[in-house]
């Protein structure tokens, strides 16, 4: 008898280990989750410098309302960056300074990527025509 109890009891036990380890996958989720949140709410956005294929969540962007409208400093962790004029002409964002065009590409409601001098940036925006996420 004693053995059917430990037997049940190590089996009871094993199974609540397999669940712990399925907790711990949520877990790690529920981290990244949260590392990804907190990087947007740190400012950072997904970036892609010189041309390369791989984007990263590395870009920093700086807001400043002047005379000409909203200036967005969209800056690389190696101290570049690319200065953005945000329009109200449904034009999106353009190039707020050189002699570089910015190339705008819509990625889906609330979402564009930027093209300017070899670097890529993937910027929240809203998009004319079609509606925010979530509504």
């Amino acid at each position: 008898m004693s053995t059917r109890i430990s037997s049940v009891i190590l089996l009871t036990l094993l199974l609540a280990a397999c669940g712990e380890r399925k907790t711990d996958g949520n877990v790690l989720a529920q981290v990244e989750a949260k590392q990804r949140v907190d990087a947007e709410n740190d400012g950072r956005i997904v970036c892609a410098q010189h041309g390369s294929a791989d984007f990263a969540r590395v870009c920093t962007v700086d807001r400043v309302n002047g005379a000409d409208g909203l200036t967005l400093t969209v800056s690389h962790p190696d101290g570049s960056f690319h200065r953005l004029l945000v329009t109200k002409d449904g034009r999106g964002v353009v190039a707020a300074d050189g002699a570089e065009k910015a190339v705008v590409t819509v990625l889906g409601p609330g979402s564009i990527e930027v093209a300017l001098g070899g670097d890529r940036y993937r910027l929240p925006a809203t998009v004319k025509g079609q509606a925010a996420p979530g509504s």
